[in-house]
């Protein structure tokens, strides 16, 4: 068989997979591409890992390990959202006052983890959450378990899908953006899923992670304000 006719197969191949998984994307496919792509990354990525692991333990003088419970996908028979343990690498000490408070934020976070979170390195456990069907690769951020109740009907459609390592809010402004218009593109992903879509997102986040653009050092910028504010609203209403 001539060389062009193994090539058309290829190609006619190729074209037939990609259009399969967009139209069973949502579906489907997405969920598969998560488990392929993060148990590969997981695999060439495993002696970075190590690495990190191990300098980590040096540079936060105990455990690398961040974890802290997160909301996720909506269960349909319980019509609540499945609570997962979420895992990052460590990038503030656990150093405490004389009173056994934590120190704020900006006393407890190392050279080494702005470096971790300016390089997006912190994120990197997150592929395990992905692999065993916490997260996705793209979807709405997961937020923290407290800002359940605050909410809007139209906002908690957030978590009609899993949560993702990033999103589209995250291509848009990440942590620079007020949050009802962080929610409103979120509510949008969810409503557009989509293969074009989810490659545009990867695009423009591996853009964004060699900018080192909109990273907040101060975690209460990020994710520490939010029931604050809907708090101030429900006053002012």
């Amino acid at each position: 068989m001539a060389w062009y006719y193994i090539l058309a197969i290829c190609v006619g191949a190729l074209a037939f997979w990609i259009l399969l998984s967009a139209v069973f994307y949502k579906l489907f496919f997405k969920r598969f591409y998560d488990i392929l792509f993060s148990g590969l990354a997981i695999l060439i990525l495993s002696p970075l890992y190590i690495l990190l692991i191990i300098v980590g333990a040096i540079k936060m003088k105990g455990n690398p390990f961040f974890c802290q419970l997160r909301p996720g996908k909506i269960n349909k028979k319980t019509g609540k959202e499945k609570i997962f343990k979420l895992i990052k690498f460590r990038t503030m000490t656990c150093e405490k006052d004389s009173e056994g408070n934590l120190l704020p934020d900006e006393k407890r976070l190392t050279k080494y983890g702005k470096f971790l979170r300016a390089s997006s390195l912190d994120e990197l456990l997150e592929l395990f959450n992905i692999f065993i069907g916490n997260m996705s690769l793209i979807g709405p951020r997961p937020l923290l378990v407290e800002y359940l109740p605050y909410y809007t009907e139209e906002e908690r459609h957030r978590h009609d899908i899993r949560p993702g390592l990033t999103g589209l809010a995250q291509v848009n402004g990440r942590n620079n953006i007020e949050w009802g218009k962080r929610f409103q593109f979120d509510v949008f992903y969810v409503k557009h899923i989509s293969l074009w879509l989810d490659i545009k997102i990867l695009l423009l986040t591996v853009k964004k992670v060699f900018l080192h653009s909109d990273i907040a050092d101060d975690t209460r910028i990020s994710e520490g304000n939010f029931a604050n504010c809907r708090k101030e609203e429900n006053k002012q209403q």
